[in-house]
């Protein structure tokens, strides 16, 4: 700020390095603290429900790493239960923490696909994210309608994707 020319002296700014750096520290970038990692007990699934659980419209904000600027976002996630279920809000906790990070959407789709695989013990887990960034929003291109979609699939997911995509003529 002071290389920028702001008058840090000025009765409105004085404290905002100190609170920009509180944000960064506490919530922005809170996921970077393990201690604050979701705990993804999981528990018999006694109701032996065996179709697809889906969480959808998980929203989240995270920080562009390359110029920290917001990403934001949905994240919709899928499962079919191999025996093992966790609670809905361990799912939106598990979006949280790892959207609170400086990151770009692939890696953290693939943070949180690895994470419910590991703690269901299924490869039947698919999770889509669905966000603005900011940085094609506010600058470069200034694109303001682009979504950045990103899909990590395993299981009988995987089988049935691949062949819709395989079905379809993809030819320009």
């Amino acid at each position: 700020m002071e290389e920028l020319g702001f008058d840090l002296t000025d009765d409105s700014l004085s404290g905002t390095p100190y609170r920009v750096a509180k944000m960064y520290v506490k919530e922005l970038l809170e996921g970077l603290n393990p201690e604050n990692k979701p705990s993804l007990s999981a528990f018999d699934n006694k109701y032996q429900y065996n179709k697809m659980l889906v969480e959808k419209d998980i929203t989240f904000t995270s920080a562009c790493e390359h110029y920290f600027l917001p990403i934001v976002g949905k994240a919709h996630i899928a499962y079919i239960s191999s025996g093992k279920v966790i609670g809905l809000s361990k799912i939106n906790r598990l979006v949280e923490y790892y959207s609170k990070r400086s990151q770009v959407q692939e890696r953290m789709t693939l943070q949180i696909f690895n994470e419910l695989k590991d703690a269901l013990k299924t490869d039947d887990v698919i999770v889509v994210v669905e966000a603005e960034h900011l940085c094609v929003y506010t600058r470069g291109v200034n694109d303001k309608t682009s979504r950045t979609t990103t899909l990590e699939y395993g299981g009988i997911h995987r089988h049935r994707l691949e062949k819709a995509v395989l079905s379809t003529d993809l030819s320009f």
